[in-house]
């Protein structure tokens, strides 16, 4: 089966261990850039864009931020299939019309959350499962004419516009990067503890059905050239 060729945007700053994982969650030809540091694709010849996580918030003024917008606008423009992951999600549904602020709260760990039964995205998934979270700034109006497609108490964790798919629960994350993750963040002692006792094989088993949106998307991609490679040639006919 044909690679689908993906423009991974990267906006974790020390974006190593981002990079790792998604390269194991994503079958796919990767063109990968370092959007923090100003790096964007010089064109939108790609099957689909990927947006990942981030410490930033979306409407924080770093120069990186307006640049990296532009570029996901003409790409939305131009009907390029995007999927955004917790930043990611949060950044497409800036773009899109939608409000993102800080939910006043924290939601990090494992999480449960409940998808709405949107076949394309949550194929394979059990309607309510469990996966890894970690933030505070949500989605808190989705963007016109976008339809909610998983959510729990916090915040939307889910929603998609046409061609364009956000989640944002992490089903890219394994142990070690929740290990770090909860090492590093400024929380609780009791608290960090009690999570970082979580971190079981078990627990992180449960995570895994949540990494099938990444072989869903990439799957609708590549449905989507096809059909765009039959309509170019009943065209040319």
């Amino acid at each position: 089966m044909t690679q689908v060729r993906i423009a991974l945007l990267n906006a974790a700053y020390d974006g190593e261990e981002t990079r790792r994982n998604f390269r194991r969650e994503l079958d796919a030809s990767l063109a990968e850039f370092d959007i923090t540091d100003g790096e964007l694709p010089e064109t939108f010849a790609y099957d689909g864009v990927v947006v990942t996580g981030s410490r930033a918030s979306v409407y924080w003024d770093e120069d990186w931020i307006e640049p990296a917008k532009e570029w996901g606008r003409e790409a939305i423009d131009r009907g390029v299939p995007c999927l955004g992951i917790c930043w990611g999600h949060q950044f497409l549904a800036d773009i899109l019309g939608g409000t993102v602020g800080d939910m006043g709260e924290y939601e990090v760990g494992y999480s449960e959350i409940e998808h709405t039964g949107d076949a394309r995205l949550f194929e394979g998934i059990d309607r309510r499962f469990t996966a890894y979270t970690s933030h505070s700034d949500a989605v808190l109006e989705l963007p016109p004419g976008a339809t909610p497609i998983a959510e729990n108490a916090y915040s939307n964790h889910g929603y998609r516009l046409e061609h364009v798919f956000g989640v944002q629960f992490h089903p890219e994350f394994d142990q070690a990067t929740m290990h770090k993750l909860l090492t590093n963040k400024e929380l609780e002692e009791e608290t960090r503890e009690r999570l970082l006792a979580e971190l079981t094989d078990k627990n992180h088993a449960k995570t895994r059905p949540a990494s099938l949106v990444f072989e869903n998307f990439t799957e609708y991609v590549r449905e989507l050239r096809a059909a765009r490679g039959s309509e170019t040639q009943d065209v040319s006919a």
